[in-house]
């Protein structure tokens, strides 16, 4: 199903394979041998002309696809698996590959941004607009390929900046709960109309945090879903439950920095990443220029909100539909921790991205993006 509703833009290129031509423009001289760069008009109509020809090869793949398996286009490396799903093998849960996007680029992954799937219709949905709240230490600036893919869609999309994170200006070291970290996301909804409903995303920290939210505005949110997120059950704090796999996860224990502001006799009020381990713990499948930017903009994340519990409710969390993407190469949350938030507090469905680290949205943008479309097509509750 990860294929059906794929959503592509017109300009012309994907934001994975169309950044780069893979051809080079120059010519040979046949009298002198000497090698020639072309001028850059000619480059241009070169270039447009190799972009023409993949674009009517992969329609015609595309179209030999859909008559060899009838309506249903399926391709070989689906990006979806529902619930329940076989134990993930742990004997490659300690190994951490050095270096980043190794993977090999799957069919769809290759697709160009002109095939545009006509069986994903936007007006049939419940809702048109996704807002996506960031991970710890992240900010809304992780999700810019994310937002351009989903507004080529005709989407709304919105991208949060938690307290202390991204733009805001607040010190995190001051931030000292989980509704003060919260309260950007919190005001954003308040301010929605009554009868307008969201899908939210949260990544990493940030399901926490839209946990949160769906307790206080259950009419207010179509549909969560928690990407490689932490999932919690109502009394559970995000330290107590990310603390089960730190013992067995040295990575994320070497590349912590605890914070504090108060004094080392006083508990922790931040913690840092190391940046010479955090390509390794969070982007070992992004790249290079995803993890540059990541360097320069990653902040502290507050220590107080991941050590509160939360206080859910069947009738206004347990009312929504949630769905949860697990990130097979996610070294910072493993998968058998994701798994087991899975087991713990199930949801509707579970997705997997294959190839991805913690932070798809960077090293499968596309692949995430059809799962969004394909989670929002999904029938809201009948009550």
């Amino acid at each position: 199903m990860g294929n059906k509703f794929g959503c592509f833009s017109q300009n012309g290129g994907t934001l994975e394979s169309m950044e780069e031509s893979p051809y080079m423009t120059v010519s040979k001289s046949r009298r002198t041998g000497k090698v020639a760069s072309s001028s850059p008009s000619e480059k241009r109509k070169f270039d447009d002309s190799v972009i023409r020809q993949q674009a009517i090869a992969a329609a015609l793949l595309f179209q030999q696809h859909q008559q060899q398996n009838g309506s249903h286009v399926r391709f070989d490396r689906s990006t979806s698996v529902q619930y329940p799903l076989p134990p993930s093998n742990k004997n490659n849960s300690n190994k951490y590959p050095r270096s980043s996007t190794t993977r090999r680029p799957s069919l769809s992954d290759s697709l160009p941004t002109q095939l545009i799937n006509q069986d994903f219709k936007i007006n049939d949905l419940e809702t048109k607009r996704f807002v996506l709240v960031h991970g710890g230490g992240f900010g809304a600036w992780c999700w810019y390929k994310t937002i351009a893919l989903l507004k080529d869609c005709g989407f709304e999309a919105d991208a949060i900046d938690l307290t202390g994170s991204g733009v805001d200006s607040s010190d995190t070291n001051n931030i000292t709960s989980l509704a003060q970290y919260v309260k950007p996301l919190v005001d954003f909804l308040d301010q929605l109309g009554d009868e307008e409903k969201v899908i939210l995303v949260g990544h990493d920290f940030g399901g926490a945090c839209i946990s949160y939210v769906m307790e206080l505005f259950p009419l207010k949110v179509s549909k969560a879903i928690f990407i490689a997120a932490a999932m919690l059950n109502s009394g559970q704090s995000a330290l107590s439950t990310f603390s089960q796999q730190t013992s067995s996860n040295d990575l994320m224990r070497e590349a912590q920095i605890f914070l504090y502001a108060n004094g080392n006799d006083h508990s922790p009020t931040a913690i840092k990443l190391d940046k010479l381990l955090m390509t390794d713990l969070l982007f070992n499948q992004s790249p290079s220029k995803d993890v540059a930017l990541a360097s320069v903009s990653m902040r502290p994340i507050p220590f107080a909100p991941i050590t509160e519990k939360l206080s859910l409710s069947e009738a206004n969390y347990g009312s929504i539909q949630r769905f949860y993407i697990k990130t097979q190469e996610d070294f910072s949350i493993p998968l058998p921790l994701q798994e087991a938030m899975i087991a713990s507090n199930p949801p509707q469905q579970v997705f997997q991205l294959k190839g991805s680290d913690h932070s798809p949205f960077f090293s499968r943008p596309q692949a995430l993006h059809r799962l969004l479309l394909e989670i929002s097509k999904i029938p809201p509750k009948q009550i």
